[in-house]
């Protein structure tokens, strides 16, 4: 029988990877800091770290008013450069308004939002609108830049996306991308509308599913990809259970967005570059895989 420890089954929840780089994992620690960022397909720049805006678990929900804006300021102040939020959310305005606050300029950072698409027999699936049409895809991406408050978003991300929308709303999306995709959804996707560059496929990963077929084809397309660890390894390298996740997405080479309405655990989100965890580690966490979700879609 497994035994969950209750923080570690909250940061479970907390780690979503989100992309996958070209270096080798080995040079990773020599090259990265907090203001690394890698080259998406479109030769748009996205940094490795971002911080994540939706709920920390299925039973929460996203953080809202002045919550939001707080945790964009603390994290904005730790030096995070890297938004993920969604319309879903619904916090899309107060994020807004903390990044306003910060004054910090947007072209000082890299915004992810997400419209959510759905097949029409689902539509009334957990109350989440469905943006299918070509017509809802243009309002749901004015909505996002009217409540963010900023003239252009630096990567959407659709369920669907389709060539008409992708050239209507290009002057004011940098990037493109999809979520939850499969390889055979991907295949699909490219073989469909291969005159679209898609740059990211955001999915959930950690040791426990560590998606290895699709990490393997989005490598190959270059297609980034946008996500308890045991006690004892978190104690012999003195860091938290958060700590040693975040280090684990960036060791093999992916995007992390970690979630926390909690300063404190924000800026300790921050501190994973002083260390390396050791191949013999990285196997046991590898290891673990069982295809588990902890999310629904």
């Amino acid at each position: 029988m497994k035994i969950f420890f209750p923080t570690f089954f909250k940061i479970y929840h907390r780690i979503i990877a989100v992309s996958k780089l070209p270096f080798p994992i080995f040079m990773i620690n020599q090259r990265l800091s907090l203001s690394s960022t890698v080259t998406m397909n479109n030769s748009h720049k996205i940094p490795l770290l971002a911080i994540g805006m939706d709920s920390i678990s299925e039973s929460t929900k996203a953080p809202q008013g002045e919550t939001a804006q707080n945790v964009i300021l603390w994290a904005l102040e730790s030096g995070y450069r890297h938004i993920d939020t969604a319309l879903l959310y619904g916090n899309e305005e107060n994020i807004g308004i903390g990044i306003i606050k910060s004054s910090i300029p947007h072209d000082h950072i890299f915004i992810t939002t997400k419209i959510w698409d759905i097949d029409t027999k689902y539509k009334n699936f957990r109350n989440r609108p469905d943006h299918h049409s070509y017509e809802s895809t243009i309002m749901a991406t004015e909505t996002s830049l009217s409540k963010l408050q900023t003239s252009y978003i630096d990567l959407l991300l659709i369920h669907s996306p389709r060539p008409s929308s992708q050239k209507r709303i290009e002057r004011n999306i940098r990037s493109i991308g999809v979520s939850n995709y499969s390889v055979k959804h991907l295949k699909e996707l490219i073989d469909t509308n291969p005159e679209i560059i898609y740059v990211v496929n955001q999915i959930e990963v950690h040791p426990w599913n560590n998606r290895k077929e699709i990490i393997s084809y989005c490598t190959e397309h270059k297609i980034i990809l946008n996500d308890h660890v045991l006690v004892n390894i978190a104690k012999k390298y003195n860091k938290s259970a958060a700590q040693i996740l975040i280090c684990w997405c960036l060791q093999n080479n992916f995007v992390v967005s970690p979630k926390s309405t909690n300063k404190i655990h924000i800026i300790d989100n921050t501190k994973v570059y002083d260390f390396v965890i050791k191949e013999e580690d990285m196997k046991i966490l590898d290891n673990l895989d069982e295809y588990l979700l902890s999310a629904v879609y």
